[in-house]
């Protein structure tokens, strides 16, 4: 499991509407017309609001030091306004300037959902995606709530239209994570390594994405961290399941950052009764360090170092008889670190460049023992050249080099796996405007596998065309390769690349605080891997699928005073045959109905903040190997509403969050069906056991604390 104390950090500097002084205004774009739905925040920090539908804002705050205001607005010239210190509220006005062009109203969106600190043309901000009820701080959960995505509750990955978790990629600063999930045992859920707090923007594709980012049949994660802190910073937090401690020192032109934390279940597991028969619940350690250092250039240096240890043991149930346990204990060690430079060059060019290295050791055992090891480095640079015409050509090369070791021991058997990976790519794409209403981005990638000795080419194309005030029309295509995964690798190099080729067709409106999206899509899976009667020492290439679907998604800021909710719909049709499938049939991982609903409400009285979000997903397909029809049983209807509370006081003068949250409050049944034994019993027939959660419900409380620059709250 993950651990949270960055949880302190996020809520203590991003959650909305926390101050005393009151900022209120209107925001024009000419003389008289307002800017209904203009962004405003405080620069820094997440705290921030939308103007009304009379260009009208109020925004409380919590008074400081050189205290900047943001406003931005599609179309329009972003302004930024220092706040004077010492006043308890302010009345301000702003007439905002008309882009060059009025071109960025048009923006490539098919596949695609953004939130960004800097962007204006977003569907959703940092605090979004990481103050979603249920999520508990990880990404993964939040995005699980968004259209394309489904709930998979047991595993805790994230699945895309259809496609298995493995073929969605996590990249950070445009370096890819080689392990961006925790390690687990089946049926036991995992969680995101990264915390959320470490990034200024995220961007998830669920399909047609860049020509930058390949190796991924489904969809892209793509995580930018932050750049300088605003000012230094302790940040303390005690839970129900560990604490943490971070720092971080903030000079004129660098910073440093480090951290520790530590996570101990037990207490935890000893107060709420657990479906799992725990013999040393998680533990897990963690320390983190960071470094920013701005060039006398104008450029930016970022690196970065993370280091994981974590560890339990459970009784489980046996591989080849599901109604029997044995101890079963996992140790997992995992380090990874990135180093990225950034510059412009006389506003003409870009210039990016990175080098990422990881290690990931697992090490499992029960009646049988595997010792598991993945080592990673990687290189990557990216030019980028800007144009008068609103055109920018990205170029880009990247090499990632992996060695995979795996050592199986079981009664006799002693099986030694090893083999090295190169992935080389570039890439050329191109993006800018054709006429005042239409956007275009094309590209090309080219990759080279050393270990199957493949060469793909890969060109993908999006178009955006404006219809209308607030509305457009989007387009993207792809062809999208992946290398197999190292499980049937270790069996055998005698393999292709996997290829998925992508259709979308979207519409989107958005105006006065109010966005409204619908998606189809179509995707056709080639050069799956299959192996017949279960044996990956005879896999091949033969397998084929696709899937197809509707994705709906509203987002409303303003119907509800103080309130901001969104809802997510995904209706999915997927097939496909492979790896084990002796026919096409739908994954068990696939789910035909998602539906999510997230609401947030601010209750100023109580300086408090509410979430709730419902999730509903329809049954999923699984296989009784009793029966001779496949994929033939369904599990239940899966069900959760969950909540959250922030209320925002002070401890010892400083800035303090109380946060709790549960999960499936109303105690919904959840079943993810049965898991059955790989050997028939003596009668021939096949034993299971049901999947359920470790919990009913899972209990979250926490106090964080801030202590540094602004960070007193005042009355």
């Amino acid at each position: 499991m993950k651990p949270t104390y960055f949880l302190a950090t996020f809520l203590i500097l991003t959650t909305a509407l926390h101050g005393q002084s009151i900022l209120a205004g209107r925001v024009l774009t000419g003389k008289t017309e307002p800017a209904v739905g203009a962004n405003l925040y405080i620069k820094g920090t997440f705290d921030g609001t939308s103007t009304d539908a009379d260009g009208q804002f109020h925004l409380p705050y919590l008074p400081g030091d050189s205290l900047t205001l943001v406003v931005s607005y599609i179309g329009f010239q972003q302004l930024e306004q220092l706040i004077p210190t010492g006043q308890d509220s302010l009345w301000l006005e702003f007439r905002l300037k008309p882009q060059a062009s009025e071109l960025q109203q048009v923006v490539i969106s098919a596949g695609a959902f953004e939130a960004s600190d800097e962007k204006k043309a977003v569907l959703l901000k940092p605090i979004d995606i990481v103050t979603t009820a249920g999520s508990n701080g990880n990404i993964v959960a939040a995005l699980n709530t968004l259209p394309g995505t489904q709930s998979n509750a047991e595993d805790g990955r994230i699945f895309v239209r259809g496609g298995d978790a493995h073929e969605t990629q996590t990249f950070i600063d445009g370096l890819r994570v080689p392990n961006p999930y925790t390690s687990n045992v089946p049926d036991l859920p995992v969680r995101g390594r990264f915390s959320p707090f470490l990034f200024k923007g995220t961007s998830f594709s669920t399909g047609g994405y860049s020509a930058a980012y390949g190796d991924a049949l489904s969809s892209a994660l793509v995580l930018q961290t932050k750049d300088l802190p605003e000012a230094s910073v302790t940040s303390l937090s005690m839970m129900t399941i560990g604490a943490g401690v971070n720092h971080t020192e903030r000079w004129e032109n660098s910073a440093l950052s480090a951290g520790v934390d530590y996570t101990n279940l037990g207490p935890y597991t000893r107060l709420v009764p657990q479906n799992i028969d725990w013999e040393d619940p998680v533990t897990a350690q963690g320390a983190q360090v960071g470094f920013r250092q701005k060039m006398s250039n104008g450029a930016l240096l970022k690196a970065q170092a993370n280091a994981q240890w974590s560890g339990f043991s459970m009784r489980h149930p046996l591989p080849e008889n599901p109604t029997e346990q044995s101890l079963l204990s996992l140790q997992n060690d995992n380090y990874y670190g990135s180093a990225t430079y950034h510059q412009l060059i006389k506003e003409e060019w870009q210039l990016d460049a990175g080098l990422a290295a990881g290690y990931d050791n697992e090490r499992i055992d029960q009646h049988f023992s595997v010792d598991r090891s993945n080592a990673m480095m990687q290189g990557r640079a990216v030019a980028i050249r800007y144009f008068e015409n609103d055109w920018a050509l990205k170029l880009g090369t990247e090499w990632i080099h992996s060695d995979f070791d795996e050592h199986y021991q079981e009664a006799e058997t002693d099986i030694q796996s090893a083999f090295q990976e190169d992935y080389l790519s570039a890439f050329a794409e191109t993006e800018g405007y054709l006429g005042e209403k239409v956007a275009l981005r094309a590209g090309l990638r080219a990759e080279r596998y050393n270990l199957l000795d493949a060469n793909r080419l890969s060109p993908r194309l999006s178009l955006a065309y404006k219809a209308g005030q607030g509305g457009q029309f989007a387009f993207a295509y792809g062809h999208f390769y992946q290398a197999p995964q190292q499980d049937w690798l270790r069996f055998t190099q005698n393999l292709s690349p996997e290829r998925s080729d992508h259709y979308l067709v979207n519409y989107q409106y958005r105006k006065g605080g109010r966005t409204i999206r619908a998606e189809l899509y179509h995707k056709e899976y080639r050069n799956l891997v299959q192996f017949p009667a279960g044996t990956p020492w005879l896999a091949e290439n033969s397998g084929e699928g696709y899937a197809r679907g509707l994705d709906l998604f509203y987002r409303d800021r303003v119907s509800i005073p103080n309130g901001d909710f969104w809802v997510s719909y995904s209706y999915l049709d997927t097939e496909r045959q492979y790896e084990d499938f002796p026919v096409a049939a739908t994954p068990d991982f696939a789910a035909k109905h998602n539906l999510s609903v997230v609401y947030k409400h601010w209750i100023q009285e109580l300086q408090t903040n509410v979430g709730l979000t419902y999730t509903l997903g329809s049954p999923r397909p699984y296989d009784d190997p009793n029966t001779p029809r496949f994929n033939d049983l369904r599990t239940p209807t899966f069900q959760d509403l969950s909540l959250n509370l922030s209320y925002l006081t002070e401890l010892f003068g400083h800035f303090t969050i109380v946060h709790a949250s549960v999960s499936n409050v109303l105690g919904f049944e959840q079943s993810f069906g049965e898991r059955f034994g790989n050997q028939p019993d003596p009668n021939g027939r096949f034993t299971s056991t049901a999947i359920r959660p470790p919990a009913p419900r899972f209990f979250f409380v926490g106090v964080f604390v801030s202590i540094g620059e602004g960070s007193t709250f005042s009355n």
